[in-house]
């Protein structure tokens, strides 16, 4: 089979030059997200998480604000239970609301230009047999992360840490999700989409982001409902089991929730405990804390 990436129009040549906001920024920010987490009750000062990172308060101040788009400060806030409640207003209603197009605002873009389908029940259960899925490493505002693709749409992506080790662990888990699909590298195919995941430039409704979900029935009807929740907002676990018609499967929904193979733009970060809590991340919970926080910069 012939996997040679096709030829780039101008604007996905444009794209694959781009580079990730803050990408260059995350090791830092990661250091200091993970101390404000567990410090955040204290209210650590700026030259306390400047001492942690081993940078002076200006350097530390500039770049953190240039990540996340919010002051240190401001981001501790987004640590506390109060403001996680604050996204869970409404979280049953914001399931069946139907968003009009015309609404404005950051939080509509992301949410606007992503398209998606299922792949058949019985793809998945044939584990990704005759599927071919190409895939790549890239930078991105949250560290490292692996794109995998069809000739659909973007199926996979997933983040690790830094060092060759980690790679192949996200990659050995990515895999494991197909186990009969062919895989093969091809970082051009997957830096258009993640051109279109993460840079805000390109959120495009007339050039959607094009999503394939290949999951179990159960579990594609779970990420079909996370794709409804719109930026500067969360659900329970248990409003979406609610949603789907399935009231006494909350735990079934966290299950697939940590499933999503589509990290970031299917947004499972968006998923939090009724009690507010943040829940688990399959990517770790900093990384949750950081998106949750770069999407409040974003807003703001």
């Amino acid at each position: 089979m012939n996997h040679a990436a096709e030829n780039l129009s101008d604007i996905e040549q444009a794209e694959t030059q781009l580079i990730m906001p803050g990408a260059d920024d995350y090791s830092t920010v990661a250091l200091a997200i993970e101390y404000l987490t567990q410090n955040w009750r204290e209210q650590p000062s700026l030259k306390d998480i400047s001492a942690h990172v081993e940078m002076s308060e200006t350097q530390f101040h500039k770049l953190f604000s240039r990540w996340a788009g919010i002051s240190p400060k401001e981001f501790i806030r987004t640590l506390t239970l109060q403001h996680a409640r604050s996204l869970l207003a409404n979280s049953a209603s914001v399931l069946d609301t139907t968003y009009e197009v015309g609404l404005s605002g950051p939080g509509r873009l992301h949410d606007l230009f992503v398209r998606y389908e299922a792949m058949t029940p019985g793809a998945y259960k044939a584990g990704g047999e005759g599927l071919a899925i190409a895939y790549g490493f890239h930078d991105s505002p949250f560290g490292t992360c692996l794109a995998m693709a069809t000739n659909r749409g973007l199926a996979g992506l997933a983040f690790c840490d830094v060092g060759c080790e980690a790679r192949a662990a996200a990659l050995e888990d990515m895999k494991g999700r197909w186990p009969k699909a062919e895989f093969y590298q091809d970082v051009a195919v997957t830096q258009r989409f993640i051109a279109r995941s993460f840079v805000q430039e390109n959120w495009s409704i007339d050039q959607p982001l094009k999503l394939v979900l290949i999951g179990s029935e159960f579990d594609v009807t779970v990420w079909q409902t996370l794709l409804k929740v719109p930026f500067g907002r969360a659900v329970t676990y248990g409003d979406i089991a609610r949603h789907i018609g399935k009231p006494k499967a909350a735990r079934a929904v966290g299950s697939a929730v940590g499933r999503n193979p589509v990290s970031f733009v299917v947004p499972c970060h968006r998923a939090l405990r009724a009690s507010g809590a943040m829940g688990g991340y399959h990517w770790g919970l900093t990384r949750k804390h950081a998106i949750i926080g770069w999407e409040t910069g974003l807003l703001n």
